[in-house]
Formats: C-alpha cells, sequence, structure tokens
C-alpha cells in the first residue's frame, strides 16, 4: 500500500533543474522570459533588488523581531511531538532545533519513545555533515532494507531542491558505505531488490526522463558494477510523467511492480513474473494496491462489472490471486455519500484502518477479513475517536518480521484548530477494554486559545453548489466587520484541507485578533473524487468561484470588510489567489502569493510542469488555452486596474514550481504600477524555506505584511 503514496510524493517532487527557455509558436514574445534563468546574474541582481526593498518595508514593522523570535521558538520547540518511522527494532525520527538547524537523523525504541523523555541515538547529524562535506546539505530520505535495515539509501539536496544525491549508509557503523552504491544529484527513485541489487530510475543520460523531467528508465543496478553497465528492466514513454518500481518483500507474498504514470491520475503496473512483466487490468484512473493475499482498489471514476456498477470514491477489495486470474469478486470496504469520503488507510498485520472524511472531520473505521460459507467477508467497526477533528492513523506493523510484537498496534494522531495535536499508541481488535489507547505525546500550547472558538460554515458558490469553510476566531471578536482576517485556500489535486493546530498561526494572527478561515474548494479531495473533478482542466474555474464565494460570504454576515481582508495560498494555492486577485480585486486589501503557478500558458515547459496537464489541461492545445487564457494571472493582469497589494515569496532552489513564475508576474506587474512586494529565499526548495531559521524570516515577512495591510485593533 506504499506505492501510492510513493507515486504522489514522486510525482509531487521529482523535477528537473534546468530551465526550458524556449518561446511557445503561438505565445507574443515575452520581455520577462530572462527572469526564468533561475542562476542568471541579471536575474538574481533583480531578485537582491526586489529582496532589498522588501526587507526594508517589512522588518520595519513595530515588533518584527519579536515575532521572528516568537516563530522561531516555535519552530525549534523541543516540546514538539517526535513523530517516528518504524525499521525493525527502532522508531526513526528526523528532528530540527535550534542547536540543529539542518537536523538529526535519529532513533530510539518504542520502550524509549514511551517515556517523557526518550533517550535518542543520534544515525546521522545533517549539519555537521554538511560542514565536513562544505555542502549545504538538507535532509530528503532513506530508504532502508529489510529486516535488519541496516542499509539504507539516504537521500540529501543540496539547499532543500528536490533533486537529490544518494548514498548508501550503514546504520550500525553510522558511515557512508565504501565503495558502495552512490548516485549522483538527480531526481532519483531507488528499491532495493535484495542486499546487493537496487533498481534505480534517474537522469541516465539522453533519452532516459520524461518530458516532465521524472526517470523514463528503471534499471537493475548490481553491486561492484559500475551504474552504466546497469541493465534495464523497464521503459516507460517520453509523454508518461514518469515510471516507477515498488518491491514487496512480505515472506509468502512478495512482489514486484514496475509501472508507467500516464498523467497525474492514470498508471498502468505491471507484474514481475520470472523475466516477464504481466499487465495489471484496472481502471487506468484507480489506484491499486496489495496488501498479504488482497488486492486494494480506490476508485476515481464509476465502474461498471458485470451488472454491478461501483462508484468514484468507492475502496473495493478481493482475493489478488482470484483478481490477477480475471475475477471481478469485490468487497465494498467504503462507498462515498454526499458528505463521506475516503481519506487514506492503512494495514496492520490482520486488519485494514480506514480513515472517512466525514463533512472535512476524521472517522476511524476497522475492517477484518473472515471467512463465511466458502466466501471472504468482512466486519467493520468504528474506533472511538475525538469528532469532529483531524485524525491520521500509522499501523506499526513490519510484515518482513516473522513474529511481529507490534503486529496489531498503530499511533493515531488527533489535531484540532485549538487544541495541540497528541499522539496515541493503540491495538487493534480485542474487547473495548484492550482497545484503549496510551497517550505517548502532545504538543504544548503555543498560544493561549481561552476565548477562541472554531466553526464551520457554508457559502454558496456561483452554481449553487454549498462550499464549506471553517472560521477560527479570535477571543473577543464580534460579527462587525472590523476583524482582519486571513482567508487561506488551496482547491487542487484532490487534496483535502483538514483542521490543523499551528502554533505559528495562533501566535502571529489569532492570539493577536485575526480571524483564520480555511476554505474547502472544489478542486480538493474534501468530499472525494467528484468533488475534485468538479474543478479540473475547463472547469478549474469552480475553484476561483468558490473561494470569491467564501470572501463574499464572509463580508456578508460581517466577520470582516474588504478593508480587511487578505488571501494565502501556495504552489496550486498561489495561482488560486493569483487569479482570483485579478478576478474580484475588491474583496481584499492583501494576497500573499508563494511558490505560485502564474504563467500558465508556460507552466508546462517549466520544470514539472508537464506533469500537472491532467489538472489543468495542455495550453498548446486551442480547447484547452480557451479555458486556461480566462484565469491564466500573468496574461490576465492589466496596467489601470486598482489590485489590492501583493506580496510574492519563492526560492531559487525550488526545482518542482518553477521561481520565474513570481518574478516575471512581480516584474510585469511592477512596470504596469502595482503596489507589491517581492521576497525570494536562496534555498529552501518548494518549501520555500531550508532550515527553521530561515522558515521563521519567511513567516514573519509575511504575517508583517498582512497586518501593515490589514491593520489590528
Amino acid at each position: 500500500m506504499q506505492r501510492q503514496a510513493l507515486l504522489l510524493a514522486l510525482a509531487l517532487g521529482l523535477t528537473s533543474t534546468s530551465s526550458t527557455m524556449s518561446q511557445t509558436a503561438t505565445a507574443p514574445l515575452d520581455p520577462y522570459l530572462w527572469l526564468e534563468d533561475v542562476q542568471g546574474e541579471r536575474a538574481l541582481t533583480w531578485v537582491r533588488e526586489r529582496n532589498a526593498e522588501s526587507v526594508a518595508v517589512l522588518q520595519a514593522r513595530p515588533g518584527f523581531e519579536a515575532l521572528r523570535t516568537q516563530l522561531r521558538e516555535v519552530l525549534d520547540s523541543k516540546e514538539q511531538i517526535p513523530y517516528v518511522a518504524r525499521h525493525g527494532d527502532w522508531l526513526y525520527n528526523f528532528w530540527r532545533d535550534a542547536d540543529h538547524s539542518r537536523g538529526l537523523w535519529q532513533r530510539t525504541t518504542l520502550a524509549e519513545f514511551r517515556k517523557p523523555q526518550p533517550a535518542w541515538e543520534t544515525v546521522i547529524d545533517v549539519d555537521a555533515l554538511g560542514k565536513v562535506e562544505g555542502e549545504n546539505w538538507v535532509w530528503a530520505s532513506a530508504t532502508c532494507l529489510g529486516p535488519d535495515y541496516r542499509r539504507c539509501m539516504v537521500a540529501l539536496s543540496r539547499g532543500g531542491a528536490d533533486a537529490t544525491v544518494v548514498r548508501e549508509f550503514d546504520t550500525v557503523t553510522k558511515r557512508f558505505v565504501d565503495g558502495g552504491f552512490t548516485l549522483p544529484e538527480a531526481k532519483t527513485q531507488v528499491a532495493w531488490k535484495d542486499a546487493d541489487t537496487l533498481y534505480v530510475g534517474t537522469d541516465f543520460g539522453p533519452g532516459s526522463l520524461t518530458d516532465s523531467g521524472y526517470a523514463r528508465v528503471i534499471k537493475a543496478w548490481r553491486r561492484g558494477t559500475s551504474l552504466a553497465a546497469a541493465a534495464t528492466v523497464f521503459e516507460g514513454e517520453t509523454q508518461d510523467v514518469l515510471a516507477y518500481v515498488a518491491v514487496d518483500l512480505t515472506p509468502g507474498f512478495e512482489r514486484t511492480e514496475f509501472g508507467r504514470v500516464l498523467d497525474f491520475y492514470n498508471s498502468r503496473g505491471f507484474l514481475l513474473h520470472g523475466q516477464a512483466l504481466l499487465p495489471i487490468d484496472k481502471p487506468a484512473d484507480a489506484k491499486l494496491a496489495f496488501w498479504r493475499e488482497h488486492v486494494l482498489i480506490e476508485l476515481r471514476s464509476d465502474w461498471t462489472v458485470g451488472d454491478q456498477t461501483w462508484p468514484r470514491g468507492a475502496l473495493l477489495v478481493a482475493k489478488a490471486d482470484a483478481y490477477l486470474k480475471g475475477e471481478r469478486r469485490f468487497t465494498a470496504l467504503f462507498t462515498p455519500t454526499a458528505t463521506r469520503s475516503l481519506a487514506s488507510y492503512g494495514a496492520t498485520r490482520s486488519k485494514l484502518l480506514v480513515d472517512v472524511l466525514d463533512n472535512v472531520a476524521s472517522r476511524i473505521e476497522e475492517w477484518t477479513p473472515g471467512r463465511a460459507s466458502g466466501e471472504s467477508s468482512w466486519t467493520r467497526r468504528e474506533m472511538q475517536a475525538p469528532y469532529p477533528g483531524s485524525l491520521s492513523i500509522t499501523p506499526l506493523h513490519d510484515p518482513l518480521l516473522k513474529d511481529d510484537p507490534l503486529a496489531e498496534a498503530y499511533f493515531l494522531n488527533v489535531a484540532d484548530f485549538l487544541q495541540p495535536d497528541t499522539l496515541q499508541f493503540g491495538i487493534t481488535g480485542g474487547t473495548a477494554e484492550d482497545a484503549r489507547r496510551e497517550v505517548l505525546k502532545s504538543r504544548p500550547a503555543f498560544f493561549d486559545a481561552t476565548g477562541m472558538r472554531a466553526e464551520q460554515r457554508f457559502a454558496t458558490s456561483q452554481d449553487g453548489t454549498r462550499v464549506p469553510y471553517f472560521v477560527i476566531w479570535p477571543k473577543g471578536a464580534n460579527a462587525d466587520g472590523s476583524n482582519p482576517t486571513l482567508l487561506y485556500g488551496y482547491g487542487g489535486f484532490e487534496e483535502a484541507m483538514v483542521p490543523w493546530y499551528s502554533g505559528a498561526i495562533g501566535r502571529a494572527w489569532t492570539s493577536q485578533g485575526g480571524v483564520f478561515v480555511l476554505a474547502n474548494l472544489r478542486g480538493g479531495g474534501e468530499f472525494g473524487p467528484a468533488w475534485h473533478q468538479a474543478a479540473v482542466k475547463a472547469h478549474k474555474q469552480k475553484s476561483f468561484d468558490d473561494f470569491a464565494a467564501i470572501a463574499d460570504d464572509l463580508i456578508a454576515a460581517r466577520i470582516t470588510s474588504p478593508k480587511h481582508l487578505g488571501i494565502q495560498g501556495g504552489s496550486n494555492g498561489g495561482l488560486l489567489v493569483g487569479a482570483v486577485m485579478l478576478q474580484r480585486p475588491e474583496l481584499f486589501s492583501a494576497v500573499v502569493c508563494q511558490v505560485p503557478l502564474l504563467d500558465m500558458q508556460r507552466y508546462h515547459q517549466l520544470l514539472a510542469g508537464a506533469s500537472w496537464m491532467a489538472e489543468y489541461g495542455d495550453p498548446d492545445l486551442p480547447e484547452d488555452w480557451a479555458a486556461i487564457s480566462r484565469y491564466s494571472p500573468y496574461q490576465n493582469v492589466q496596467q489601470g486596474k486598482t489590485y489590492p497589494k501583493v506580496l510574492f515569496t519563492t526560492s531559487t532552489r525550488d526545482d518542482r514550481v518553477h521561481p520565474g513564475h513570481a518574478r516575471k508576474m512581480a516584474a510585469k506587474m511592477l512596470e504596469q504600477g502595482h503596489p507589491l512586494l517581492y521576497w525570494e529565499n536562496i534555498e529552501g526548495g518548494h518549501g520555500g524555506a531550508a532550515d527553521n531559521g530561515q522558515r521563521a524570516q519567511m513567516m514573519s515577512l509575511e504575517y508583517s505584511f498582512l497586518w501593515q495591510q490589514l491593520g489590528g485593533r
């Protein structure tokens, strides 16, 4: 079941580091094309000038240093929950604080983790490693080989980029392996076949990447041989998003799957059988995963099998062997309703744990397979857990261990806007007494929530659709139209915006008298595939309509007024706020546009942009461009119009969404005379910051801008 998470991470995270400087044949000459030259001296000079202007304005605001200190305290707090991943006997964590700005990869045992102050063993000190090697290393990931998990392929990036250097590491000696597997900086994926063989997808040279800049070719690399000698075992097509490999070493259920991600939502998989690759028959847009003897299929479209039609958003299960032989006998573990959707699922040894969103709040269901009258049967039990709020469940079972003491154990994280997270430990099944959970860790309360309240409201979009949103009220606030209000949105890629506890928002905004609003727009995943598909390609405008409808509703309810209303969004959310500020400028007085997509005529030519055409469409096709051209911010900003003041933030090292989007939009708006500020972090990748110091600086600039524009009490 890790394959789909892997694919999403790859589709979002592996990008080309080069910039495409060509101009489309149909586009007029772009006078700011030179700003796409990421490391060009002319472009960087422009960036440094804009940064200096913005820092001078925003750091001059009274209280800036105090705000930055408060935010840094949140980020560096030693009381944060150390979230862990299990590898055999160890629980591994990646940790940053004031003393370790680039972080520690560390580990402990469950017995220690249960203590208030666990004893941690440092495995890699990234700060120290960077100093020794003279590199600005940022932690990326570790891919370890079970069941002993001694050998790991550790990925580190320079400055926070998605491209990484991958090296073999020994967790016993705590050293990189002399003569071990090493891969140069690239957009790399690796999977262990066995102790002496890696499956590798990376930049092998000309022709080895897709149009999106991801691996097109997968090779098997034997220890002791050169990478150039590695044998090709699978190839995708150039127009695919990427080729992938996933290896399941569960004893008795070993499987190796290769596949092609055709676009962001469609894939085609093949199981390795001897030397042959056998196609896996499934709907192209369905997510398929294996769990021991079972196959699980999550539908994005309705699927008719015989006289039965399974609805999009359903989760189906069947016996894997029978399914691969062509049988189509399913049990539906989840079917959606108008208000309920599947968020995620995970497995212990014997049970499936399903996270269901119910009106954008989580419920957990425990499903157990059984036998009845010779046929497979499943029983369902709803876990007792807080509601409403956000729940995320992490099974601890290691399928590679024969006698796993944690085979039915799990962690449950519980969060809400005003209640700090708690991390709980539980065991599935048994009696109600057996199912009780132990609270292991809690986040500190970073702000005083006394008198604050959170509520869910609904706005009516332009086409009559009811769109939910959350309002977090500060203490003493009234609906008098004077509240400084920050409206945050995303609305894309089937990602649900669920409640979370943010010490930064609490300290910098709500505890200072600001109202925070979280939008649940179409294009997201709050109500399953139908909610997402309602706002893709030619219908992308519906996301923007939903966002504007929430702003209208906030003003009509006198929660705020245009003078005091600001909006914020990043990546796809940067496109959202960029489009809406042009379409409905009268609603807002401030816009924070983070690592945004803005030039939608060229987005597919820049870095990972081609991989997102299933979301936005292909601007080279006249029928797609007809829709895109109506909202693309870079093409629609106009001289002489009055727009709210905007702060653009991005990162030079963002090799996912090209910094040229923000650079060019800012340059064009400045030439047209529109007021704006611009800040580009030289490091940071798509997250905008490579460490907590950079993150605190970035957030302090953003909140200072919002308070300057929206006013305080």
